[in-house]
């Protein structure tokens, strides 16, 4: 709808188009019959609508660009939680997929801002154009309609070609930014293990890809436009030249018309107007392609989010695992059969590798579940369904460098500072609170410095209090921990825990020992 709104001003551009054109035949043919007044009216009529002309272009330019920012939006909304919310079994390099949900989307900006607008008024301006020439010269309007089908079947082969190149850049560009994302992340053992010779002929090689699939969607484009204009001046041409032998007498056979000065005028001026509209088109051809290239791109992202709409979890859910296997790094386990009551907390024992940390993954999303069914309260996608809805801690407590405050307000963004202290107390981290003499503004980095194991642990802890959801997994939360420590924590997360469903994955008899349900792997 906003393409179709942007084309109204390049309908008016041609609409002016015509009435300049009008305005300098009139004003010719008032000159040579020494008709001062009219010439006067003629000229102050072309200013005019010059002006007009020139603002617009500039409407159309800027309603073009508003269409797109639309679009834009559009796909970023829809790609940016598909982008953090899916599963990394299911995607592809995460380069590739970031590449995709932010560079794919701004290869939309062409083709929604100019092309969607430019094609509708390449079908319908000519047109006008040409009936506007009809009254003047109705053989110059002829020759214009003529030459339409070389001018489209040029554009049509040009199109072809070029849509399979864009893909193919496209493609190229994504696995180069795959490649790159992923080859950094792993750059400590890619020194490690003293393969940066080869790593860096590898990610050559798809420069080089990149670069050659770049030059032949350039060769295509260049060689469209020299179609196109090639066909344009051919076809101005033949009208410029049947003007001039008919002004003159010279045509080599009768005349089907006689023109006036005024009216060869008009029809020579309108001829290059009749081509601009699809030389326009043509120039924004290109945009098409990589338009309709990204846009199947990002369809994945359509089909990755395709049910996972994200329920509320208003109470304590129960979880059914029922022949589960879970693929997670390369590897598969289980399969998996038990039950977790609603409102009652769980443990999970089981040798280190038996899978106790990818069954928690599961139901967040961060792995895949290969054979069986998770079932959420007797329902079937809880690992689509449950991720952003659960108070998780895991073996690994990511920080960011900020103030305590911040690092505990991850989990509820919209909590105010006397709530994130209050979890931060209730979780034991009020005896370094006092101590560090900062309070809640106590500076953290990503690192963690000077922050003890159990103090880590506490503010996991605190981010799962903050949350306050229906549903806590908790990933070996006592984990290196001495015993009192131990103790401390496995107290607090039983008493804040009643009520809730709480699936804990632990190797501590102790901890296992406060659970409602406990279940063996």
């Amino acid at each position: 709808m906003a393409s179709k709104k942007a084309s109204l001003p390049w309908l008016l551009d041609t609409i002016c188009a015509i009435l300049i054109a009008a305005s300098l035949s009139v004003a010719v043919s008032a000159v040579m019959e020494g008709r001062n007044l009219v010439f006067s009216v003629a000229l102050a009529g072309l200013c005019a609508v010059s002006a007009l002309r020139s603002l617009t272009q500039v409407k159309a330019a800027t309603d073009g660009q508003r269409a797109a920012d639309q679009a834009k939006a559009g796909w970023r909304a829809l790609c940016y939680p598909a982008l953090l919310s899916a599963a990394p079994g299911n995607r592809r390099m995460l380069g590739e997929e970031v590449a995709d949900a932010v560079d794919r989307v701004e290869d939309l900006d062409g083709y929604h801002a100019r092309f969607l607008p430019l094609r509708f008024a390449a079908v319908v301006s000519p047109l006008l154009i040409a009936a506007a020439a009809v009254p003047a010269s109705w053989v110059a309007a002829m020759i214009l309609f003529a030459t339409l089908a070389p001018f489209g079947l040029g554009m049509a082969l040009a199109g072809t070609a070029a849509a399979r190149a864009a893909r193919r850049q496209l493609e190229a560009l994504g696995h180069l930014s795959g490649l790159f994302v992923d080859r950094l992340r792993a750059l400590p053992v890619i020194v490690g293990f003293g393969a940066e010779e080869r790593v860096g002929r590898h990610l050559a090689q798809a420069t080089r890809e990149v670069a050659d699939r770049t030059l032949g969607v350039l060769r295509i484009a260049f060689l469209s436009g020299a179609i196109m204009e090639f066909f344009a001046a051919l076809s101005v041409a033949l009208v410029a030249v049947y003007c001039g032998f008919n002004l003159l007498g010279l045509l080599p056979f009768p005349a089907p018309e006689k023109l006036t000065l005024g009216q060869a005028l008009y029809v020579l001026v309108l001829a290059p107007e009749f081509y601009l509209p699809m030389r326009r088109l043509a120039a924004a051809y290109h945009d098409k392609q990589t338009g309709e290239a990204a846009t199947e791109r990002l369809e994945a992202f359509r089909r990755d989010g395709v049910d996972k709409e994200m329920p509320e979890l208003g109470r304590p859910p129960e979880l059914r695992f029922e022949g589960v296997s879970i693929d997670h790094d390369g590897a598969s386990v289980g399969p998996f059969s038990f039950i977790v009551p609603a409102g009652r907390m769980t443990a999970i024992s089981a040798p280190s590798g038996a899978g106790k940390s990818s069954l928690l993954h599961a139901l967040l999303g961060m792995a895949r579940v290969g054979e069986g069914r998770l079932l959420l309260d007797g329902k079937e996608g809880a690992a689509c369904l449950l991720p952003g809805h659960v108070g998780w801690a895991g073996q690994v407590v990511a920080l960011l460098p900020g103030t305590l405050a911040d690092n505990i307000r991850l989990a509820c963004p919209q909590a105010d500072e006397a709530a994130v202290e209050r979890a931060a107390r209730k979780a034991g981290l009020g005896p370094m609170i006092e101590a560090r003499g900062q309070g809640m503004a106590l500076p953290i980095d990503h690192r963690g410095s000077g922050l003890s194991g159990g103090e880590r642990r506490r503010i996991a802890i605190a981010r799962v209090l903050l949350k306050d959801a229906p549903l806590w997994l908790l990933d070996e939360p006592t984990a290196d921990l001495d015993a009192a420590s131990a103790a401390d924590i496995g107290a607090i997360l039983y008493e804040a825990g009643r009520g809730r469903t709480v699936l804990l994955a632990t190797h501590s008899e102790a901890l296992a020992a406060l659970a409602d349900h406990r279940v063996m792997l």
